[in-house]
């Protein structure tokens, strides 16, 4: 059933067409015209097809492995086209926020680029920004803009009491930093909790890993908001074999998947 809109504009770059598709039908609507070009030394160039003046926009973009930069400057010059078109409010909906593991200064001399990916979007002429999962929530607080922060947690639950024994399982966070979701959706499900502690020997690379928690006899599920290289994922699954539980199950928002 078609949705009430209010002079909704829906425009996508390159990262996420089939998806920007998919909501413009939802909507009801159809997507904004527009053309995307790249130079032959890469540089892109963008022109809307229709007015978007007085118009409430959504720019619907994101990244994908090999491409993030790219798509970073697709989304800020498409921002700030609609910004000198005279768009009403201009919303950013990046499902992947980009750059969000690097949100603090970590040792010396270290960017912090998720910081920098705020000022970026605000400076280009973005009015609000949706996201999903974000990997640290207090990049909300990189903003002076609204930020809506959805979460897959409702997905998740439903998921979970429609495909698997719900009182067989036991709800499992790959590390301290995911604690608070695992435990969220643990209690939402009256199941137990267990969290495997890691230390990282260099980026990407996980040398030791502890769990703590009973999984024995039990469907761990092995909850995560993004997966990258998968090789906390694999170890974690491995940790939990290990101690007895009968079957891993991984459940991840963002599958980057590089």
């Amino acid at each position: 059933m078609a949705m009430a809109t209010n002079s909704i504009k829906l425009l996508t770059g390159n990262s996420h067409g089939v998806l920007a598709k998919l909501v413009a039908d939802r909507l009801g609507i159809e997507l904004a015209k527009i053309m995307v070009l790249q130079y032959s030394n890469n540089e892109s160039s963008i022109s809307i097809g229709e007015s978007v003046r007085d118009e409430d926009v959504f720019i619907l973009q994101s990244t994908e492995p090999g491409n993030i930069n790219d798509h970073i400057m697709e989304l800020l010059i498409l921002i700030n086209a609609c910004r000198t078109a005279s768009a009403r409010r201009i919303t950013a909906v990046l499902p992947n926020f980009p750059y969000a593991r690097q949100d603090k200064k970590d040792k010396s001399r270290a960017p912090i680029t998720a910081k920098l990916m705020a000022n970026m979007l605000q400076t280009a002429g973005c009015n609000h920004v949706i996201t999903m999962d974000l990997h640290a929530s207090q990049i909300q607080g990189f903003f002076n803009v609204p930020v809506d922060n959805l979460y897959a947690e409702p997905s998740t639950l439903r998921w979970i009491r429609d495909n698997l024994p719900v009182r067989d399982c036991v709800i499992v966070s790959p590390d301290a930093g995911g604690a608070k979701r695992a435990t969220s959706i643990a209690d939402g499900l009256d199941l137990g909790f267990a969290l495997i502690h890691k230390e990282r020997a260099r980026p990407n690379e996980v040398s030791r890993m502890v769990l703590v928690g009973d999984v024995r006899d039990r469907v761990a599920i092995i909850v995560d908001d993004m997966a990258d290289t998968c090789g906390t994922l694999v170890k974690a699954a491995d940790v939990v074999m290990e101690h007895g539980a009968r079957e891993a199950i991984a459940i991840v928002t963002h599958g980057i998947l590089s």
